[in-house]
């Protein structure tokens, strides 16, 4: 069967695509690519098959893994290029760069390994860790401003006032002719026919290197930008025919963030680059773990964005059969974020749904709900009585696309269950999913039990069950965490009579229990 033909360039608005750059211009930045210094610091990355994640899309896609150099980013390509053609007098004086992470770490360790001073102008919002690995390499670190902006413009004042060489972080022909060498190695490791190569944009200069050489070299080859939805300053400067200034910039891939692009980097990428593709930040959460599954590594939000693009490039456009490379190009990921990526994985895959359900407040309407759900796996169930008439339910439920989402919603509504999809709904999964609770009067007489049960689909409605059907329940949260138990948090409105039976109960259920209904943090929060 014939391979799905790729689409077309999509057009530019604005301005019209200049055609093949001039002789002289390809052929300057070839001979730059083909001469730079990198490997005195950098290895040549390997070039792997996502086996799993080829297996899903039907397609062959490869990954650039960049996130195992030295400094787990191609940053330091670009930074020793440029540093180790700077004159040995001016060398000497040393250098000076403004950058909050994978910048600071290249031109840290290629000052080392030139033995030369460097000074990293770091925002005072920098996590230590950061700061950490610039000192560890050799690099001086003064905090300034709030946000690179402010940092590079205290750079450059302080530059110029000590006579210290300035090492941008992209806009710069050495430098984007270092990170060229990428290019320059994956067409050496994979010389069978490639369909496109997708790459991230922070201010541009990775996909400038790349797409100078590849075009130079094999100019067949697609090379498509891949940014996120909140920074996509080269996207937006590309469609006006002017760079195009964000006022601000999303923050969870904090690689790409950049507000303004480059001047020689936006020549290059308008006149270069085929296409784009945006992408959202639950997209790269499911792109981080995609990476994981294929390879036990962890890729930062930035080293991710290429993963998420092919995913939403194929199903957008229906292709298989073709063969695609990414490059993972940075692995810096911050150890506290990783539980916002696991959370937030499952949504950008469609693997998980989110709904605020109306129950009304009647004895078995919540585990009539809970018939609804069958087998399904549940990752989340916040309930706690609310009024005498009606309760909310928080859930969350495992799915394998949108469409059962969808019909998902439907079904709980035709059996009179009014239904909210929150899935997409920032506000519900940054807070109101964490949120869900409060005080009230009509569970005076509960008493909060907290148990552990083992993980499997049917666990919860076997739970639920056994419990009597005279006692109410006024408070519930359940949360899947991925571990082999679920921990499960009751309120229970027992009369006095059978008190016995719930102690009965409590002992022949088989789970581990805690009765906490004299926590403090219980009766702050809840009584």
């Amino acid at each position: 069967m014939a391979a799905t033909p790729m689409p077309a360039a999509a057009p530019r608005p604005a301005r019209a695509r200049r055609g093949a750059p001039t002789a002289a211009t390809a052929l300057d930045y070839l001979q730059k690519i083909l001469n730079a210094r990198v490997y005195d610091v950098a290895i040549e990355s390997p070039l792997e098959l996502a086996a799993n994640l080829s297996r899903r899309t039907r397609n062959q896609v490869w990954l650039k893994r960049e996130d195992q150099q030295p400094v787990f980013s191609f940053k330091l390509r670009g930074a020793y290029n440029k540093m180790s053609r700077l004159p040995p007098e001016v060398l000497a004086r040393g250098v000076i760069c403004a950058s909050a992470g994978n910048h600071a770490q290249g031109v840290a360790l290629s000052a080392r390994r030139l033995n030369c001073r460097s000074l990293i102008v770091m925002p005072v919002t920098t996590p230590q860790v950061k700061v950490d690995a610039v000192k560890a390499l050799g690099g001086e670190v003064l905090l300034h401003g709030d946000s690179y902006t402010d940092a590079y413009e205290h750079a450059r004042q302080v530059a110029d006032e000590q006579g210290l060489s300035f090492v941008h972080p992209f806009d710069d022909p050495d430098v984007i002719a270092g990170q060229g060498t990428v290019a320059m190695e994956i067409l050496r490791q994979h010389p069978g026919p490639i369909d496109a190569i997708f790459v991230a944009i922070g201010g541009g200069g990775l996909i400038s290197g790349v797409a100078a050489y590849v075009k130079a070299v094999r100019p067949e080859i697609r090379v498509i930008g891949v940014q996120t939805v909140d920074s996509d300053a080269m996207i937006r400067s590309v469609k006006a025919g002017r760079r195009v200034k964000l006022a601000d910039v999303g923050l969870f891939s904090d690689g790409t963030a950049v507000k303004l692009v480059g001047e020689e980097t936006f020549r290059l990428a308008r006149d270069w680059v085929d296409d784009y593709v945006q992408v959202d930040t639950d997209a790269v959460c499911a792109a981080i773990k995609d990476v994981f599954e294929d390879t036990r590594s962890i890729l930062e939000p930035a080293g991710a964005l290429g993963v998420a693009a092919i995913k939403q490039y194929v199903a957008r456009h229906k292709l298989k059969g073709r063969t695609f490379v990414t490059v993972t190009c940075g692995a810096n990921m911050n150890f506290d974020r990783l539980r916002f990526v696991a959370e937030r994985a499952e949504v950008g895959e469609a693997r998980e749904a989110l709904f605020a359900v109306t129950v009304p407040e009647e004895r078995g309407s919540f585990k009539r709900f809970c018939e609804l759900i069958g087998r399904r796996s549940v990752t989340e169930f916040n309930y706690r009585m609310s009024s005498a008439t009606e309760a909310q339910l928080f859930v969350g439920l495992s799915t394998q696309s949108r469409e059962e989402i969808e019909r998902l919603q439907r079904h709980f509504e035709r059996q009179g269950f009014p239904t909210l999809n929150l899935t997409d709904d920032e506000l519900a999964k940054e807070h109101l999913r964490h949120m869900v609770g409060g005080r009230t009067e009509a569970a005076s007489d509960e008493r909060l039990y907290r148990f552990t049960v083992p993980e499997r689909p049917g666990a919860l409605m076997r739970f639920l069950t056994a419990l009597h059907p005279d006692w109410n329940i006024s408070c519930f949260h359940y949360r899947n965490q991925g571990a082999d138990y679920g921990r499960i948090l009751v309120g229970l409105q027992v009369p006095a009579r059978d008190r016995s039976a719930l102690n009965a109960f409590l002992d022949g259920l088989g789970h581990p229990y805690v009765d906490e209904s004299r926590h403090p943090a219980y009766r702050l929060f809840l009584r």
